[in-house]
């Protein structure tokens, strides 16, 4: 993949403002896709290949950390990285986001290169590993 970056990101916060931000420091070198509610990103990740999630904690309806949950319960998603960004601070709720099977915590007041190096390194990790499963399925075959 290397350090130009490719693959879907997609974001998913409730309000729209966070959601152009986060697109405005990813465009260029990642397609972005956007959801504003749980329900919505369900849906996409199962319609779409997605490399990597940038999900909000709180949000109406269903949260982030539900949201994770199914992706982590559902075979065809659960290998999907998902970044929890969110304006918690708490141990407590970091904590949380990374039992419900977050590989990465940010911060919404997080500087524009380290979001970008943190998806570009959880993209990178992700196509090792399907490229990895694919060569040992040939291989079992």
């Amino acid at each position: 993949m290397g350090t130009n970056g490719s693959g879907t990101v997609l974001v998913v916060d409730d309000i729209p403002e966070n959601i152009t931000v986060l697109a405005g420091i990813l465009r260029g070198q990642y397609r972005v896709v956007f959801a504003t509610r749980g329900a919505d990103a369900l849906s996409i990740v199962r319609a779409q290949k997605v490399d990597l999630i940038l999900l909000d904690v709180m949000m109406p309806e269903m949260d982030g950390y539900e949201v994770c949950r199914l992706l982590k319960a559902d075979l065809a998603t659960r290998d999907i990285p998902v970044i929890f960004v969110t304006a918690l601070s708490e141990a407590g709720d970091e904590a949380r986001g990374l039992r419900v099977g977050a590989a990465d915590y940010l911060h919404k007041s997080s500087h524009a290169s380290i979001v970008r190096l943190r998806v570009q390194m959880h993209i990178e990790r992700y196509n090792q590993n399907l490229a990895l499963e694919h060569r040992v399925r040939e291989r079992t075959l």
